[in-house]
């Protein structure tokens, strides 16, 4: 019966919450016996989760309520008769009948402190379904009666439909914020999907990244006990009970190994995450899949598949710090690049110890600015790191890049700049299979070059992508424009016209062919897109003086390295350099490469030059 109580809500492909809600409401009356109500230490022990404590719990749980006896009459009592036994018997049975109820009552105290937690537990389980689904139910409609209304012009009926992205979006903010959990996690994703969602909706979902909660030092000293057997003090000699950050999932604390004094940084996932992950993820689950059934032509589905993939990856720290050290050897072998990732001491799957390295977020300019630290060569640097992630060779892909996991140091030892960049929070990861990141390579070359018909078939290569998709797939891939790409203009600065004309576009029935075609691409390709996106907010945040043409440049370089390793592959296995035919596919290859290396070489150079001179 407690097994069952204790069953947290999971997550289920045919979610409905009310038969959730009310098949777990089933169980909160059960019969009030001395079998089924353990005593208050079995409840208080129970609501731990872990398996130190499994045994001890079953251990007294095992204990039977021991109840006082009742007052029974002896012998000498019962041979008493006449109007003595009757006085007698009047106050007897008073006083048996007071205990009886003493002893129900205090079964009733014991049942209802011991259930309590349950019920606390499923109304708030049934508040955060009724925020979702009623938020929801208001939001479908309000689409539904804005999409019948009859406007007298496209610019009225434009503005109408803008009207109600942004109650929408108002109103989904909210529940994000009251519900907290994994939803301020969806709300920070879909704030970065510029490519996809209204601009109504991604600026108002953009308050979320600094909106994260933050749990109690109670809550994490329990944590610890539960997870490690060990309290706080027990492994560290200070520990810091305010947080210096705090994101959707987890919250790091300043703190000093007690073994060897050094200074860490203790990376714990928020305790509530386990109680409710299942419950929210089935809701958004429900979420999607609903709007599909509303707006089947809106399938948005493919999110939350996709969360349901990567965050359980995420609150696994164990495989957060397996990506850490992996990224770590991988770019001190295959790259010279400032980067920096902290030490991991020890990993428990919610508990995650590092060294302690602090930094600037990379779009504190006046930091920049003031210790000298060049911002064009910081947007070179996390172009060379982020594009070795995505075209190196079996390298790991950090898909989460935003400002917040980002920091720059000053490091006036440094052999090629002033600075490191300090890359933290690695639990979302992935790794492109070759073919695709060979092909992905073509494509950026293609587009680079303004070569469509390459493009296009670079694209079906990518994402099978047919000819009506592919204008619509190359502004997503480029965050541009797709006239301006026809114009071989990329390696320009967008202009906020530009952006305007790309987020009218989707008010303007484009929307719905971008859910469409994102629903059909390779899932890598939705975090590629992310990755994206959220280094080119980067870059354009440091407002550099030369604008992306040296990113571009590094994409280039880095996209040509990968044909030229395939075109070496494959004459090395026909037959090697000296055979006559393969030896001018060797040259091809080669004098390619060449080309663009020396381009960026000299652009490099000039920069240099002119940087000495203050001429930039």
């Amino acid at each position: 019966m407690r097994a069952a109580l204790r069953i947290p809500l999971r997550a289920s492909n045919n979610f409905d919450p009310a038969v959730v809600i009310r098949s777990n409401l089933a169980h909160l009356n059960p019969p009030l016996t001395r079998s089924s109500t353990p005593p208050i230490t079995s409840r208080l022990l129970s609501s731990a989760t872990t398996r130190p404590f499994a045994t001890q719990r079953r251990r007294i749980g095992d204990h039977s309520l021991s109840l006082p006896p009742f007052p029974t009459r002896n012998a000498a009592t019962s041979a008493t008769s006449g109007r003595n036994d009757t006085r007698q018997s009047g106050p007897g049975k008073s006083h048996n009948r007071g205990l009886r109820y003493v002893v129900i009552g205090g079964a009733i105290a014991i049942a209802a402190v011991a259930y309590s937690d349950e019920v606390q537990h499923y109304y708030r389980a049934a508040a955060r379904t009724g925020r979702v689904v009623g938020a929801l139910a208001i939001c479908i409609n309000d689409y539904r009666v804005t999409l019948k209304q009859e406007t007298s012009t496209p610019g009225e009926r434009d503005e109408a439909i803008r009207a109600c992205h942004k109650r929408c979006a108002d109103r989904t903010l909210r529940v994000l914020e009251q519900n907290g959990s994994i939803f301020i996690k969806l709300g920070q994703h879909l704030s970065s999907m510029g490519y996809l969602l209204p601009l109504e909706w991604t600026t108002t979902f953009i308050p979320l990244q600094d909106k994260c909660p933050v749990s109690s030092i109670e809550s994490v000293e329990a944590m610890f006990v539960a997870d490690t057997g060990r309290r706080i003090d027990e492994l560290f000699s200070s520990f810091d009970p305010q947080p210096i950050g705090a994101a959707s999932l987890a919250q790091v604390h300043v703190a000093t190994l007690k073994e060897t004094g050094q200074k860490v940084a203790v990376k714990v996932q928020h305790p509530a995450l386990a109680e409710w992950a299942p419950l929210d993820l089935a809701l958004t689950r429900f979420t999607f899949s609903t709007l599909k059934r509303f707006f089947p032509e809106y399938d948005l589905e493919w999110l939350s598949k996709e969360m349901d993939l990567s965050l359980p990856q995420e609150l696994d720290f164990r495989m957060e710090a397996e990506n850490a050290m992996r990224t770590k050897e991988y770019f001190k072998k295959h790259s010279d690049a400032p980067l920096v990732i902290p030490e991991v001491m020890w990993a428990q799957k919610r508990i995650l110890v590092m060294e302690f390295l602090s930094g600037r977020r990379p779009d504190d300019l006046e930091f920049l600015d003031s210790n000298h630290i060049d911002r064009d060569e910081v947007s070179a640097a996390l172009a060379h790191i982020f594009n070795e992630m995505i075209f190196g060779a079996n390298a790991p892909l950090h898909c989460d890049p935003h400002g917040g996991n980002i920091a720059i140091r000053l490091n006036p030892n440094g052999r090629r700049h002033n600075f490191d960049i300090v890359l933290y929070d690695h639990g979302l990861y992935r790794d492109i299979p070759q073919d695709l990141r060979r092909n992905y390579a073509k494509l950026w070359l293609a587009v680079i070059e303004a070569d469509e018909s390459r493009m296009r078939e670079s694209a079906h290569k990518v994402a099978g992508i047919t000819d009506e998709q592919f204008p619509l797939f190359a502004s997503a891939i480029t965050g541009r424009d797709y006239m301006v790409l026809k114009k071989k203009d990329i390696t320009s600065a967008r202009t906020s016209a530009e952006r305007e004309s790309m987020s009218g576009a989707l008010g303007e029935g484009m929307l719905q062919q971008l859910v469409e075609l994102l629903g059909q691409v390779p899932r890598i390709i939705l975090l590629i897109l992310k990755t994206n996106d959220l280094t080119r907010s980067l870059d354009e945040n440091l407002q550099t003086r030369q604008g992306p043409i040296r990113t571009f440049l590094i994409l280039a370089r880095y996209a040509t390295r990968t044909v030229f390793e395939e075109q070496m592959e494959a004459v090395y296995e026909t037959g090697g350099v000296l055979r006559p035919s393969n030896f001018w596919r060797f040259l091809c290859a080669w004098t390619g490469f060449l080309r663009v290396e020396l381009k960026l070489s000299v652009y490099e150079a000039l920069l240099s030059l002119k940087s000495r001179f203050g001429l930039v």
